[in-house]
């Protein structure tokens, strides 16, 4: 009775010791892809910007697209209730604006609908931004348009042609 009893001890050990390893290898798969899927929402705004700095409408339309259906496969993680609410509202407000950019092909009412964007952008932007990535919150002094960058270099993307380099880093994450 002594060996079944040991016996069955050894084997649920090793049964409990697989489990363990099998959930350490899904946490760490389910991280990669959440850092992924940051990555490519950042990634996505970031090319909404540079489009608009080349003034490329129907690369706008099309990258306001991508981020949309980025931003439709997130799911925020380790927030309460209420910070779970918010977050979700404020995702649906920018993947609406996202929509707005991408069914037009005026480039004036994208970068309008992209000052928005950008705003809304900012405050979730904690929660999208993926690990190894800096952001800058950059503005527009002479009209207060706000946008991000991954760099501290200034590319205005509301004014390229007359005010490129036209703005100021605000700040950082």
């Amino acid at each position: 009775m002594k060996k079944l009893v040991i016996i069955a001890f050894i084997c649920l050990s090793s049964l409990a010791q697989a489990q363990l390893t099998s959930k350490q290898e899904v946490a760490a798969e389910l991280v990669e892809k959440r850092e992924a899927q940051k990555k490519e929402i950042t990634n996505n705004y970031l090319a909404l910007k540079s489009n608009f700095i080349t003034s490329d409408s129907l690369a706008v339309a099309k990258n306001a697209l991508a981020l949309q259906q980025s931003l439709k496969n997130f799911r925020f993680k380790k927030l309460n209730l209420e910070q779970m609410n918010e977050g979700t509202k404020k995702r649906k407000e920018l993947i609406e604006l996202a929509a707005e950019i991408s069914a037009t092909k005026n480039i004036n009412k994208q970068r309008k609908i992209f000052e928005s964007l950008s705003v809304k952008f900012w405050d979730l932007a904690p929660k999208f931004k993926a690990e190894n990535t800096k952001l800058y919150l950059q503005v527009c002094p002479m009209t207060s348009a706000k946008w991000l960058s991954d760099s501290k270099e200034i590319k205005n993307p509301y004014y390229p042609k007359n005010m490129l380099t036209c703005g100021e880093v605000k700040a950082s994450l």
